[in-house]
């Protein structure tokens, strides 16, 4: 199967093993000249945050670190700080100029989506630019 092919790739992570799946998806399945790798921060809004700020840059570190390990290259990373992650990752892409969003699906039941919404859904629902889903993840 030949690989798709972007210029400039946005790809959110949530953790460093979601990194990690990523890293192996995009690498089997587009050729891009750049990648910009999103971590968001879920702000609560108001209310108290589920982690301190200082623990999730952290947890964004590592995330970055096993991706570009992973992906074998250097890459742009960003940490991005919203009250709705769809949103941010939306924002992210039209600040950097990503030709495309490419992720692979997270985990969750079906229950959850139903209650919470779905990040995937509102991405491919309210984008202005191409949403790559990778095989892959926990899905």
């Amino acid at each position: 199967m030949a690989k798709g092919q972007f210029e400039h790739v946005l790809v959110p992570v949530a953790s460093d093993t979601d990194a990690e799946s990523t890293a192996e998806a995009l690498a089997d399945h587009l050729e891009t000249d750049r990648v910009t790798v999103v971590h968001v921060v879920e702000k609560a809004g108001g209310a108290p945050d589920k982690a301190g700020v200082e623990q999730r840059e952290e947890a964004a570190a590592e995330a970055f670190e096993r991706f570009e390990e992973t992906y074998g290259e250097s890459v742009e990373t960003d940490i991005v700080y919203d009250t709705n992650i769809a949103d941010g990752l939306l924002a992210a892409a039209a600040e950097v100029g990503a030709d495309a969003l490419a992720f692979t699906p997270r985990g969750g039941g079906w229950f959850e989506r139903l209650l919470s919404g779905s990040v995937t859904r509102r991405l491919l629902d309210e984008t202005d630019r191409p949403v790559v889903v990778l095989p892959g993840g926990d899905q």
